[in-house]
């Protein structure tokens, strides 16, 4: 998997995205680019040493846009 799509992130994003000391909760503003953090965060779950299996990533969103948006999205991070 390619790291490239940390670059894409800006300071808090990417503090999101590689935090892993437990469960995180992402709380951000419309527009701040909260399912691109939690799709790169999985992707980023995914290729650590000791990663995670897929089956054992939980991914909740609220609203209908970020479910349409999350498959393409993740799709592009796992290439």
């Amino acid at each position: 998997m390619n790291t490239n799509y940390i670059d894409e992130l800006n300071e808090s994003q990417c503090a999101a995205v590689t935090y892993n000391d437990g469960p995180s909760l992402v709380i951000a503003g419309a527009g701040s680019g909260k399912t691109r953090v939690l799709t790169y965060k999985i992707a980023y779950l995914l290729e650590q040493e000791n990663g995670y299996n897929p089956w054992n990533i939980l991914a909740l969103t609220f609203t209908n846009k970020a479910a349409r948006n999350f498959g393409p999205i993740m799709a592009t991070a796992a290439k």
